[in-house]
């Protein structure tokens, strides 16, 4: 039971919104409305880069903080760039602590145009958690799905990525935070002791 009364981290956290700025608006209101600590995108923020305008702005004007990696559809570049333009923070390969809570992560997938290799996907991962290992509870947050997942069955075109399943066996984050299978949206289940959401287009809110 806890004892603190300390209000848990409230983060609204989606994926492959792929360009349509309606639904990045839709979130952002979504966002102030709940009272959210914490906006986490987890990749495939564009259609193959074009569309880059009015995806994290509507966040920045409701004055939410904006987590991001890049997916399949656009380049680590990219992110830097629209992190640099709104003032997100690109945790791809890097990692942040808000609280007693740490984020770190990996954009891109082991498919696709900017594909990236498994061992590449597990050091990324990796040089992130080095840096929050002592953090009380810790997020991880990617684009792709583990292999042996339930978000597997969903798709014969994305493979689970070895890379994210081995950082969820040696770094076991209490959740990890992923899009990429567009059928796969809402899906959670658990992988050993980490809690395995894939967030979609639609958003989830997640407390911790």
């Amino acid at each position: 039971m806890e004892t603190s009364n300390k209000r848990k981290l409230r983060i609204l956290a989606a994926g492959d919104i792929h360009g349509d700025t309606s639904q990045a608006k839709a979130l952002a209101e979504q966002a102030e409305k709940e009272n959210i600590d914490l906006v986490v995108l987890c990749g495939d923020l564009t259609y193959a880069e074009a569309s880059t305008e009015g995806i994290i702005g509507p966040f920045v004007k409701k004055q939410k903080k904006v987590i991001l990696i890049p997916g399949n559809h656009e380049t680590v570049a990219t992110a830097d760039f629209l992190a640099e333009l709104y003032g997100a923070i690109n945790l791809h390969g890097y990692s942040i602590k808000y609280r007693d809570v740490g984020l770190f992560g990996c954009g891109g997938a082991n498919i696709g145009m900017f594909q990236l290799g498994e061992d590449e996907i597990f050091e990324l991962i990796k040089k992130g958690y080095d840096r929050i290992k002592d953090a009380k509870k810790k997020i991880l947050v990617t684009h792709v799905h583990p292999t042996g997942s339930l978000m597997e069955k969903f798709t014969s075109i994305f493979p689970g990525s070895g890379g994210v399943k081995k950082a969820i066996d040696t770094f076991k984050p209490d959740i990890l935070l992923c899009s990429h299978v567009h059928e796969a949206e809402g899906i959670e289940e658990m992988i050993g002791k980490t809690k395995v959401i894939n967030v979609g287009k639609k958003g989830k809110i997640i407390e911790i």
